[in-house]
């Protein structure tokens, strides 16, 4: 048993802590290894269908059902933003509940806590979880709207290098504005590993890769990852316009990252 002040974590403890802390902040950068390493992952292949939307949307005369699409999304994601803040509350107002919510928490037989210090660092975990992903969901909103704004703002009458230059930039928005969407959505993955941190620390262990395996899985295995990958592999293969060449996916850094599940 190790003491940290009056917080008493087991050497389990602090392992599943670790674990989870290792899985949940390098799990972006694993998934950019996986992309470099070739086939299906959702991420880098979403990119190349991406940047052929815009550059098919600077091309239309209506581009009205592209600000739809862009529209249901940002409406999409302001239901899960909303969604993050009322589990956010629920889980503070647990957290804040003082000694009386500790011990009718602590009666059940299924928790698995200690002391009234672990169990509020276990709810804390589940809410810094949150909220990171309450911030995702929010800048994702913000790029979204961006992305509208060049919508919007596309010229109707321009020359091929123009509209080329205007789809560039604008899947250079898109993308990393649905991968901070996707990066709010995993948030629930990891906020439920936390969660099962109330049940012990070997449930915690094994609910956190059974999220990160599920995510791994969905990423490179699923039935969506190969539909994605082959209509990739469609996109590079039809013949370009006149004076445009089909680039390949860039390597996911920075702020043109890629979408996540």
């Amino acid at each position: 048993m190790i003491e940290l002040g009056p917080l008493s974590l087991s050497p389990l403890n602090i392992a599943a802590l670790s674990f989870f802390a290792v899985c949940w902040l390098f799990y972006q950068p694993l998934l950019i290894l996986l992309g470099r390493r070739g086939g299906a992952v959702i991420n880098t292949d979403l990119m190349v269908v991406r940047g052929a939307w815009m550059h098919k949307m600077v091309r239309r005369e209506n581009r009205f059902l592209d600000a739809q699409l862009l529209a249901q999304t940002l409406s999409s994601s302001s239901f899960f933003a909303s969604s993050n803040l009322i589990l956010i509350a629920a889980a503070g107002g647990v957290l804040f509940g003082g000694q009386q919510t500790f011990r009718n928490v602590s009666s059940l037989e299924v928790i698995k806590t200690s002391s009234r210090l672990l169990f509020e660092g276990q709810l804390a975990l589940v809410v810094l979880t949150l909220a990171r992903g309450l911030l995702d969901f929010i800048w994702g909103i913000r790029q979204l709207n961006y992305v509208l704004a060049a919508i919007g703002a596309t010229p109707e009458d321009a020359d091929e290098a123009t509209l080329q230059a205007f789809g560039d930039v604008a899947g250079r928005l898109l993308n990393p504005a649905l991968h901070s969407v996707n990066s709010g959505v995993r948030g629930y993955y990891f906020a439920l590993a936390a969660a099962a941190w109330l049940f012990g620390p070997a449930a915690f262990i094994a609910a956190t890769l059974v999220a990160v395996g599920l995510l791994v899985w969905r990423q490179r295995r699923s039935t969506a990852a190969r539909a994605v990958a082959d209509l990739r592999r469609l996109l590079e293969n039809l013949p370009p316009p006149p004076g445009r060449r089909i680039r390949k996916a860039p390597v996911e850094s920075g702020r043109g990252r890629a979408s996540l599940p």
